[in-house]
């Protein structure tokens, strides 16, 4: 196993650059922006699932999917839904379960995030 890059952006760090950037890509794709914004606001919202479990949900899917900058939101956003380490925890075994291997390696990420975050008071 390698040693993590210590040039590495942290994760709330790596919140603020992503979110800047689809700022920019918003200028120029206004409709395109807008249109994601209320799939993820529709896709979120309470119902008979709650926002947290929703989160979570998306949480695992961006693990098996291998998309660091989907774990980066999912986790902040499980958090500030009220997921406890122990759920998203847990959310991470049906992501390995779903993903194998490669699964498990972004799995790691996450558990970093999650200190990170918890560090800035998430």
């Amino acid at each position: 196993m390698t040693a993590p890059n210590p040039n590495a952006m942290s994760f709330p760090d790596q919140l603020a650059h992503i979110q800047s950037y689809m700022g920019k890509l918003g200028e120029s794709q206004p409709e395109t922006l807008e249109a994601f914004k209320a799939l993820h606001k529709a896709g979120g919202k309470e119902g008979a699932l709650s926002a947290k479990t929703k989160e979570l949900i998306a949480l695992a899917i961006a693990v098996a999917s291998r998309c660091d900058g989907c774990i980066c939101f999912h986790t902040h956003d499980a958090l500030k839904a009220g997921a406890t380490a122990e759920e998203v925890h847990e959310a991470l075994g049906v992501a390995i379960l779903m993903g194998g291997g490669p699964a498990l390696m972004y799995a790691t990420h996450v558990v970093e995030a999650i200190e990170q975050f918890e560090q800035q008071g998430v």
